[in-house]
């Protein structure tokens, strides 16, 4: 297993293959459909001012070196106002195809975590910039929880709160890596071989 401590370098994910156990230590940065088409949208393809900017200025040096989560997460607020996740299992990361690879390519993200897998666009941006996406085990959200030592902050929660950038201090988080900087993908050798079995059995 091996030990990814944020912010993680370049070095480090080159050195990753599919297949690879990976045990995650620091900071990640929830975000989904909504987050992704604002980053896109207001970070990469136009120049932000204001309230959009203030936020672009505080993440950029959390998501460089740094841990995109796909998570919608469960939460509860105690008396204090402090956050705490409940369940914290990955979403489904196909959705943020159009997206990915311009946010890893923009500010420097190193992996992304999620279930299902993701496409061309984002293995070849993983490629190039040096990320991996990792994935997360389905069904554990109570138990990923756990590994959620600290809600850090909380933005853009007029999102909607699953949909909200949640910068969290995670210890122990583990996955395994099925897309790497090299071409590797889990996920197109499945699916290659789902349909050669498929073509076997019914001539297709």
């Amino acid at each position: 297993m091996t030990e990814l401590r944020t912010p993680i370098s370049e070095e480090a994910i080159r050195a990753l293959k599919v297949g690879d156990i990976v045990s995650i230590n620091g900071t990640a940065v929830t975000a989904r459909d909504a987050a992704h088409k604002y980053m896109v949208e207001s970070w990469i393809e136009s120049e932000p001012s204001g309230e959009d900017k203030e936020l672009r200025t505080t993440l950029k040096p959390i998501l460089s070196g740094g841990i995109i989560y796909h998570c919608g997460p469960v939460v509860n607020q105690d008396e204090s106002g402090k956050w705490h996740f409940i369940a914290a299992g990955p979403t489904t990361s196909s959705r943020e195809e159009p997206y990915e690879h311009k946010v890893i390519k923009a500010f420097g993200v190193r992996a992304v975590i999620g279930k299902g897998g993701m496409g061309d666009k984002t293995l070849a941006a993983c490629g190039e910039f040096g990320a991996v996406y990792l994935h997360a085990v389905g069904g554990a959200a109570t138990l990923i929880a756990q590994n959620v030592e600290e809600v850090e902050a909380v933005y853009k929660t007029e999102f909607g709160l699953p949909e909200a950038f949640w910068q969290i201090r995670v210890k122990d988080f583990q996955c395994v890596v099925t897309m790497d900087s090299h071409g590797g993908s889990l996920h197109k050798d499945v699916l290659s071989q789902s349909r050669g079995k498929y073509n076997e059995m019914f001539g297709g």
